[in-house]
């Protein structure tokens, strides 16, 4: 594969490297990210490689987790890549180390990303997730797989096809899960950890949430709000946000789900789902130019905080809709 032999130069010239995902990196990015990390400590191991981020309650566990880098503690690096996600939705501090790098890579699946910006892009929106391409990676430098990248690469694969459940798992899915599985690692925990263990705060803030959620459009949209006023009187974090919006889509007649969450920074993220009638990638791409992921599920950084960005966003929702 020639990425993987440019790449794999790249970081063989020394220096600083740092493995990033997007804001709040989900299970694919992080899984993705850390297994990389382990690769190139045995394919450059004069090299120093970060991964940038807070793990959180759900991967914390997770191999090499306990080592990643804050994202304000981010620093300068000789390379800066993007494991899943693009360059335009990375925090503030990372951006700032991507921007002044000598060299930049993206490994991503997501159909709305391009490689313009990069010195090396690998691009394949034809895969379920990023750790799949990350085996393929493997596969290009001859690196076996062993207990502990199995672990992580089956976290992303679960992550982005739900378990097995999203329209993207086909028989590739399972014979690859099947490889990792032989490695007997404790599956059940990482299904249970990252798509269904709640915190008790989270557990409220999502209640209260589904409780206001606003159905539009005939029932065809649905909208749930985390404003930062909540998140502070529950004592939730950012990430307990996570799962809301798949939830609020698979009520029955629900074409597409929002959920927006108010940040500290002055920004509002919003995620999106479909049930298939949608491209939600396409939808966020154009609410934001921070915006992208997959026709069924995807994302936006909006600036301003949740009442300015339910301005911007809500009429494109209500078009795509039909509302």
């Amino acid at each position: 594969m020639e990425f993987a032999a440019a790449f794999l130069y790249a970081v063989r010239q020394g220096g600083r490297v740092l493995l990033t995902g997007p804001e709040n990196p989900d299970g694919d990015s992080i899984g993705a990210c850390l297994a990389v990390q382990r690769l190139l400590a045995t394919l450059a191991p004069g090299v120093t490689v970060h991964v940038a981020g807070e793990p959180g309650f759900r991967y914390d566990y997770l191999p090499g987790a306990a080592g990643m880098i804050p994202d304000a503690e981010v620093a300068a690096y000789d390379g800066v890549v993007v494991m899943d996600g693009d360059a335009g939705r990375l925090p503030k501090p990372v951006s700032a180390a991507f921007k002044n790098a000598r060299w930049t890579a993206i490994v991503d699946h997501h159909r709305s990303t391009r490689a313009e910006g990069y010195t090396l892009a690998w691009l394949d929106g034809d895969v379920e997730s990023t750790c799949v391409m990350v085996r393929g990676l493997m596969r290009a430098w001859g690196v076996p797989l062993d207990r502990d990248i199995a672990m992580l690469l089956y976290t992303g694969i679960i992550f982005d096809t739900g378990a097995f459940r999203h329209s993207n798992t086909r028989p590739s899915t399972h014979l690859l899960a099947a490889e990792l599985l032989a490695f007997d690692f404790p599956h059940w925990k990482v299904c249970e950890k990252v798509l269904v263990e709640r915190r008790k705060a989270g557990l409220k803030l999502h209640a209260r949430v589904f409780e206001q959620a606003r159905f539009l459009a005939g029932g065809r949209l649905v909208v749930g709000e985390y404003s930062q006023a909540l998140r502070r009187e529950l004592g939730a974090g950012d990430g307990a946000a996570e799962g809301a919006v798949d939830a609020l889509c698979m009520v029955e007649g629900v074409e597409v789900g929002a959920v927006f969450v108010e940040r500290d920074d002055g920004r509002t993220k919003l995620s999106l789902r479909s049930r298939g009638g949608v491209d939600v990638a396409a939808l966020a791409q154009r609410i934001s130019a921070r915006g992208g992921g997959h026709a069924k599920a995807a994302g936006a950084a909006i600036e301003g905080n949740l009442a300015a960005a339910i301005a911007v966003a809500e009429p494109a929702l209500l078009a795509a809709v039909g509302g």
